[in-house]
């Protein structure tokens, strides 16, 4: 498997899903308390961007636009943002 397409599943199939799981379960407690915190509100607004930031390096693959080493490159940051993230829902965001 090239890196480019390791890159695009473990986007598509890991992080993405966990962007979408932390953005419903923050929705929830907003459900829940009937109001959202600046906390939340600056969580969501962090998802989302982080989110629109890798459906560009996928449409990025999809177009040719990245070349194998940039895969390999966002991949290790990817794995090593996971590792270190024991207090974190996926690494990328701080849970609030």
């Amino acid at each position: 498997m090239s890196h480019m397409e390791k890159l695009q599943k473990l986007i598509a199939d890991g992080v993405i899903p966990d962007i979408n799981d932390r953005l419903d379960e923050i929705f929830e407690e907003i459900a829940d308390n009937k109001e959202a915190s600046e906390d939340a509100k600056e969580e969501i607004e962090e998802l989302r961007e982080f989110k629109a930031d890798l459906e560009d390096v996928l449409q990025d693959i999809k177009d040719g636009e990245m070349d194998e080493e940039e895969a390999k490159e966002l991949i290790e940051d990817i794995e090593m943002a996971q590792r270190g993230s024991d207090d974190e829902d996926f690494g990328f965001v701080e849970e609030k």
